[in-house]
C-alpha cells in the first residue's frame, strides 16, 4: 500500500467517540466527558493537567498535589459510528455522559463535573 493511500485510509477510518473518566485514583473522584474522538480527548486532558491549564480547577489542584501517578484515564463507554458520514451525535454523546454521571453518583462516586460548572 503507498503512502497516499495509507493516509486516504486514516482520513476515512472513524475515530472511537464516547464517554471518557479522568479518576483520581487516591480519593477516586472522577472527571467525566464525552467526545466524538476519543483517543484525541484523553490526549488534550492529559495534556491540560501537566500544562497546569485544566478547565476544572479542583482537578487541577488534585494533579498539582498528587501528581501524575495518582491519575488515570479511560474511556467508560462507546458510541458506534453513525451510517451517514458527517452526522451529528452530540446529543447521544451528551445522553451517554449524563447516564455514567448518574451511575457513578448513584453507586456513591464523587465527581469533579459539579465544580467544572460553577467554574470552582
Amino acid at each position: 500500500m503507498d503512502r497516499k493511500a495509507r493516509i486516504r485510509e486514516y482520513k476515512e477510518t472513524p475515530r472511537p467517540m464516547g464517554v471518557f473518566r479522568v479518576r483520581n485514583t487516591a480519593t477516586g473522584r472522577s472527571f467525566i466527558g464525552s467526545s466524538n474522538d476519543l483517543p484525541a480527548m484523553l490526549n488534550r486532558q492529559r495534556f491540560q493537567l501537566e500544562m497546569g491549564g485544566h478547565p476544572v480547577p479542583a482537578l487541577q489542584r488534585d494533579w498539582n498535589e498528587l501528581g501524575a501517578q495518582s491519575f488515570e484515564f479511560e474511556t467508560l463507554d462507546t458510541l458506534e459510528p453513525p451510517d451517514e458520514p458527517g452526522a451529528d451525535v452530540s446529543e447521544e454523546l451528551a445522553t451517554l455522559e449524563q447516564m455514567w454521571l448518574q451511575s457513578i453518583s448513584a453507586a456513591g462516586g464523587s465527581v469533579y463535573n459539579a465544580e467544572a460548572k460553577r467554574g470552582t
